[in-house]
């Protein structure tokens, strides 16, 4: 897997101050992409330990909430078995809560549907870890109709802010990521 940036105190991809990556590699080529460079699989650089260790040192800081992983597409089968053991180490070094605790959010171009067990983005066993892995899943395409600067963490409508532990203990469906009041557009669209 090839990675294609990494963004150090990022504050536009999910809550706080984060480490961002970029993967390289997607097949979904969205029209208006914004990020049409990392649509080439071999674009950037090599995704080895020595990149990855030094996200995790970036971590580290109290001020930093956490990881998010963009692209390109993070869920292409070839980023999943890129991401998938890196994923765990970062979970298994930070926990959800508590003191020290960081958040891991990822954007993917697909839906929660297809990439849930049984649906057809989902491997089996390395996507089902990568799910259990995450804090935030950003799902769906950009759809420029859709398209709304009012959003926070997300460029279109269709596109939504999943709850990803709370949607896999319910078992009956998505439970949306609630976003915090102060800062929520929801009462400019009501």
């Amino acid at each position: 897997m090839n990675y294609a940036e990494i963004k150090h105190c990022d504050i536009a991809n999910g809550v706080g101050v984060r480490t961002t990556l970029f993967v390289s590699g997607c097949r979904l080529h969205c029209p208006d992409c914004f990020n049409e460079v990392a649509w080439d699989f071999s674009a950037g650089k090599p995704f080895d330990d020595a990149v990855a260790d030094a996200i995790i040192e970036s971590l580290e800081p109290g001020y930093i909430s956490g990881l998010s992983v963009l692209g390109g597409e993070p869920m292409e089968p070839e980023n999943q078995q890129g991401l998938v053991g890196f994923l765990e180490r970062v979970r298994d070094r930070f926990d959800r809560r508590g003191p020290g605790a960081k958040t891991i959010w990822m954007y993917s171009g697909h839906t929660w549907e297809q990439l849930a067990p049984g649906g057809a983005w989902n491997l089996g066993d390395v996507t089902d870890r990568i799910l259990d892995t995450l804090d935030v899943l950003v799902d769906g395409p950009f759809i420029k109709a859709e398209h709304d600067i009012t959003l926070r963490f997300r460029g279109s409508r269709n596109q939504r802010l999943i709850d990803v532990p709370a949607t896999l203990e319910s078992g009956a469906g998505i439970v949306e990521w609630v976003d915090d009041p102060v800062f929520s557009t929801h009462s400019l669209e009501d």
